[in-house]
């Protein structure tokens, strides 16, 4: 998978290269490799899809626009998270947006084993499926570091390069994440599916 990103890593640099030669179509290939995962993060945040369409094709504009500022010190899609992540901080801003309230109480005596089997160890459809409506339920900057540590495999130092947060503080954000994450999660799964990863 990491000789997978690094391929990729090293392949949008040539992307880049073209883009900033002249060819604006070059920048095309770089939308469509990672429209869905920016639409993605800013759903997670704004928690409403017609704002993040909005906020996601803004960011590649930022992001075209900025292009020439991108030293290639991190990955080009942690630079474009980036832009993502405090666009969507500026949208909240703007709005004054009252904190998302969790779908369910959550009970802080979860054990984070359970959380890390029920995540780590996903091979099964209904789980996968379920995944993505879950983490939804998350508050706005949770579902964000969820999706970005899980779904897009970002490690924590790409994080915090994203963020701006240290990795310690991402690390806690990430284990209490994980824990709320999971507290829904066996509200919806089948309880012997669930029973099946805490024996994991």
């Amino acid at each position: 998978m990491r000789l997978t990103l690094t391929m990729t890593h090293q392949d949008d640099q040539l992307y880049i290269d073209q883009t900033l030669a002249g060819n604006v179509n070059a920048f095309a290939v770089l939308v469509e490799r990672y429209k869905n995962m920016v639409y993605t993060l800013c759903i997670r945040m704004m928690k409403n899809a017609e704002d993040g369409e909005e906020i996601a094709q803004d960011v590649f504009v930022k992001a075209f626009q900025k292009l020439t500022t991108f030293r290639g010190t991190s990955k080009f899609s942690t630079w474009l998270y980036r832009i993502a992540y405090n666009r969507c901080l500026d949208k909240l801003a703007q709005r004054r947006i009252q904190p998302t309230h969790y779908a369910i109480e959550i009970n802080e005596e979860i054990t984070g084993g359970h959380a890390a089997n029920i995540l780590d160890v996903i091979d099964n459809e209904v789980v996968k499926s379920e995944l993505e409506t879950c983490i939804g339920l998350l508050k706005e900057e949770e579902g964000f570091l969820v999706t970005l540590y899980y779904l897009e495999e970002q490690t924590l130092e790409e994080i915090a390069t994203i963020t701006g947060l240290s990795k310690n503080t991402i690390k806690v954000k990430i284990f209490r994440s994980r824990k709320k994450l999971y507290e829904i999660m066996v509200t919806r799964l089948p309880k012997e599916l669930v029973a099946r990863y805490e024996r994991t």
